[in-house]
């Protein structure tokens, strides 16, 4: 058989094709208490335009989502960064309309960006050779828009501190879900290294 048809048959059974791909990225766990009270600031926007994040979906986005086809190689990188952070604080301080007020797309609670964060946040970004060329402001995502909010925010106007904090003890591989489906499935929970110290100031 000629090489040629050899490559024919390969690409017929499939023994040529590439690996799947998943969409992943990387972020922290929002803890229960803290989720349900966060998505009952959403609660009131639930109307067709307005996507709600269900409490168990709530999480904060460290590595924006790519296309991965080695997911063991994505959970070594995962391994090789917290193993040099130890635990963290996550401190929300304010909830409200974004990420332009004038054309917000989200309802998002801010946390403020510790040099514990910023630097973990830098570390995975080059760990997994990604781009992230907006400044980076941790939040937690509760509400998207299908169209620009500013009906809805003038409807539903929510601009509120937050005097809430959590520990963070892991880092979380997750998986978006497909076209059509719902829910993020955590592939990997790798525990930051070290112990947590004291609350730090905003």
């Amino acid at each position: 058989m000629s090489d040629d048809i050899l490559r024919l048959e390969r690409g017929r059974t499939g023994t040529n094709r590439s690996p799947p791909q998943v969409r992943i990225f990387v972020g922290l766990k929002i803890a229960p208490e803290i989720a349900t009270e966060l998505a009952r600031f959403a609660a009131a926007l639930e109307e067709p335009p307005v996507r709600l994040v269900r409490p168990a979906d709530i999480h904060l986005t460290l590595v924006p989502p790519w296309n991965e086809a080695s997911i063991p190689g994505a959970i070594e990188k995962l391994g090789s960064v917290a193993g040099r952070f130890g635990a963290l604080w996550l401190i929300f301080q304010h909830v409200g309309y974004g990420a332009q007020s004038r054309r917000p797309r989200l309802l998002w609670a801010d946390c403020a960006a510790t040099e514990e964060i910023t630097a973990l946040h830098a570390a995975l970004v080059q760990a997994y050779g990604q781009t992230d060329e907006r400044p980076f402001q941790p939040h937690v995502t509760l509400a998207r828009f299908r169209t620009s909010g500013s009906a809805i925010a003038r409807k539903h106007p929510i601009d509120q501190p937050l005097s809430l904090k959590q520990r963070v003890g892991s880092l979380e591989l997750f998986q978006s879900p497909a076209p059509g489906e719902t829910g993020y499935r955590v592939l990997a929970s790798l525990r930051l290294g070290g112990t947590v110290g004291s609350t730090p100031s905003p």
